[in-house]
């Protein structure tokens, strides 16, 4: 990792209890930085243009620009409105998901069972936060999911697997314009996404003035 030329001016920082929600401005030249504080947890999270919160992340759109469906250093997050809303400046793990969406009293339903319905889920989340900010249900849209390999399997299925285990993992995105970021700290417990057990991540917003360090 190369040194950054000046500290990085941190303007903002929370430690996200596990299976709760976050959402926070991250204006156009601040860097959001999430951190898997003690390994193997996924981070589901939504994007909308602050000025405008029609226009919102785009998974099919970000796929196609990259002609990939690995989310890591470099990737550009478009915006249904054909815009890079974010880029991901800075990686330690190598591959997050676009793909397989977010937990649901619907899906944990299907897949694990009817004792699954009521258990607490990412959509649930999603609604809490966007309710703080007037949005609702109709506004949640395919997602992105750090820290959560999904590795395409030979017979064309997708697999949800366990993280990195080790502590520490981040991922920066860098705005291009001024984002609302809305974050789910998932608070699945039947499948490996997080280790079965989850647990606290950390947020933390740096101010464009500041350098952080994102040759890795």
């Amino acid at each position: 990792m190369n040194e950054a030329s000046e500290p990085p001016a941190v303007r903002y920082r929370r430690v996200v209890p596990p299976g709760r929600s976050w959402s926070g401005l991250v204006a156009r030249g601040e860097t959001l930085r999430i951190v898997d504080l003690i390994g193997e947890q996924a981070v589901d999270a939504l994007l909308y243009a602050a000025a405008d919160t029609a226009e919102r992340y785009d998974a099919q759109l970000t796929v196609l620009a990259q002609a990939s469906t690995v989310v890591t250093r470099g990737t550009r997050l478009y915006s249904n409105r054909g815009r890079v809303m974010m880029t991901v400046a800075a990686d330690t793990l190598g591959a997050h998901d676009t793909l397989v969406g977010c937990c649901s009293a619907e899906g944990n339903t299907v897949r694990f069972g009817e004792q699954a319905r009521h258990l607490h889920s990412c959509r649930d989340n999603f609604l809490i936060e966007l309710g703080m900010h007037g949005m609702s249900k109709c506004d949640i849209v395919p997602n992105l999911n750090f820290f959560m390999p999904v590795p395409l399997e030979e017979d064309g299925r997708l697999a949800i697997v366990g993280g990195a285990q080790q502590p520490g993992h981040f991922v920066d995105l860098l705005a291009a314009i001024d984002v609302l970021c809305v974050l789910s700290n998932c608070p699945q417990i039947n499948n490996p996404c997080n280790g079965f057990d989850p647990t606290p991540i950390e947020v933390t917003i740096t101010s464009a003035a500041g350098t952080l360090a994102h040759n890795i």
